[in-house]
């Protein structure tokens, strides 16, 4: 299989294994109109298990680094212009986030007045915690 190198665009590699089409949707990748590829499963040496996901997109677009952070922070974005690439610094998670995910619990406020916003904080790092703000359910 042969994917040809992108010229002008962004590359997010190192994706966990298996977590491509979950970034691919939050990120709305489905919405563009250029050329997205998403690889599964290619081989890795760096990975643990043997494996990553990658995607490339043809296109310079905004990414929301706090859906990547929140979905797979170990991810390396790579921003590509006229050929040279340019690596992001490591993403991390971020300490809040907010119309990412939704709470879950029934009687959290955000269940009852629609307008509020579904925000979360980390509250654990080592183990990617979110709770509600609000209700301190957890995320996941």
């Amino acid at each position: 299989m042969t994917i040809s190198p992108i010229e002008n665009g962004i590359v997010l590699d190192h994706i966990t294994a298996g977590k491509a089409m979950e970034l691919y949707k939050a990120l709305g990748l489905d919405e563009l109109n250029c050329l997205v590829a998403v690889i599964n499963n290619a081989y890795s040496l760096k990975s643990p298990s043997g494996r990553k996901d990658i995607i490339k997109i043809d296109a310079q677009i905004d990414l929301n680094l706090d859906i990547i952070g929140y979905i797979d922070p170990g991810i390396t974005v790579n921003i590509i212009k006229n050929g040279v690439n340019t690596k992001l610094p490591k993403i991390e998670p971020p300490e809040k986030i907010e119309g990412i995910i939704k709470c879950k619990n029934p009687r959290c406020i955000t269940s009852v007045e629609r307008e509020i916003p579904h925000v979360f904080k980390l509250t654990d790092k080592k183990n990617m915690v979110y709770r509600c703000i609000y209700c301190e359910s957890k995320s996941k």
